[in-house]
Order: C-alpha cells, then sequence, then structure tokens
C-alpha cells in the first residue's frame, strides 16, 4: 500500500487542502506535501493523529476491503459527552462526522444550561428546537427560538446557547467543529 497516495485520496475526499489538514492534526504543510509524495513516513502516533483529523482508523486505513456505508444509526452508535458545569450533554449522533461535510449533534441544557461560547469560525449553522425554548447569543445580539422552530446562520462572531428552563435541540454544523 502507497501511504501517502491513501492520504492524499482521503483528505480530497474530506475536501480538505495540505494546510487545513496539517493545521487539524498540528503539523506543517511541507509535511504532509512530503508524506503525500512519499519523500517522508509518519510515525505511528502521528500518522494516527492524521487519520483522525481524516475521520478513520489506523485499522480501516489499511483494511483494503470496502466495508458498506453505514446508513442508519442508533442510539447503540452514538457517543454523548456530560459538562456538569455548563449542564449540558452533546450526543454526536454519526459516529466519525468530522470525516462529512456536516456534523449533527443532538443537545440537551438542563434547565440554566448553556453551551461554551464558540469563537467565530468559517461554516454555517443550524438547529432546529425538538423541546423547550433557547436563546441563542450571537455577539451582541440574542435570538429566542422554541420548539418547533429552527435557527440558522453564520458564526463569524462569538455564539453560544442558553435555556432557563431546558431544551433539546438537533444541531448541524458544518464544517465539523464540536
Amino acid at each position: 500500500m502507497d501511504i501517502g497516495i491513501r492520504i492524499r485520496e482521503l483528505r480530497t475526499l474530506n475536501g480538505l487542502t495540505q494546510e487545513e489538514l496539517a493545521d487539524r492534526s498540528e503539523l506543517s504543510k511541507g509535511f504532509i506535501s512530503q508524506l503525500e509524495n512519499d519523500v517522508t513516513s509518519p510515525s505511528i502516533s502521528t500518522l494516527e493523529d492524521i487519520l483522525q483529523c481524516l475521520g478513520t482508523t489506523l485499522c480501516e486505513f489499511f483494511t483494503e476491503e470496502t466495508a458498506p456505508v453505514q446508513v442508519v444509526f442508533r442510539d447503540e452508535d452514538y457517543f454523548e459527552k456530560w459538562d456538569d458545569e455548563l449542564k449540558n450533554k452533546t450526543e454526536w449522533i454519526i459516529p466519525n462526522a468530522q470525516k462529512n461535510m456536516m456534523e449533527p449533534i443532538r443537545l440537551t441544557l438542563e434547565p440554566g444550561g448553556e453551551t461554551y461560547p464558540d469563537a467565530p469560525h468559517e461554516g454555517e449553522e443550524f438547529g432546529y428546537v425538538l423541546k423547550g425554548e433557547i436563546t441563542i447569543i450571537i455577539g451582541k445580539d440574542r435570538h429566542h427560538a422554541k420548539a418547533g422552530e429552527s435557527f440558522y446562520y453564520t458564526p463569524d462572531k462569538t455564539h453560544y446557547i442558553m435555556t432557563k428552563k431546558g431544551a433539546e435541540i438537533l444541531w448541524v454544523s458544518t464544517p465539523p467543529s464540536f
């Protein structure tokens, strides 16, 4: 197997430039270029870091068989993280979404809960309020949404979500950022 060509293929499939992959994996663009052109070889840990940024594992990378693509995801596929300080639970409802163009999550906010303020970044954010009411803070602006309503914005200012009484939302970010 030609590791450099395979990494270039995965990078291209993920829609990343060499510079974007370098930034995400905390390497230099020059190293990524040398790697893709088989001028250098990565250590195992560096290869694992690169592959994680490309949404795959060492095992998947070196497996020649193409496995069927999973289309339906269930509770047992989800990964969740509780944040007791901010009173929220994030559920990644599509495993390894970093390799996709968008990253959907289900966010549950307890009463008084909020998300961590996110710095401005490229991309777009969309959400649908499943339960409760939320306030979306974008820069100095506040926007309110309740169950059955959706929101959409370009995250060009510091932004976060909060609730007084609790809420559950489906939130989609592109490119993946959660």
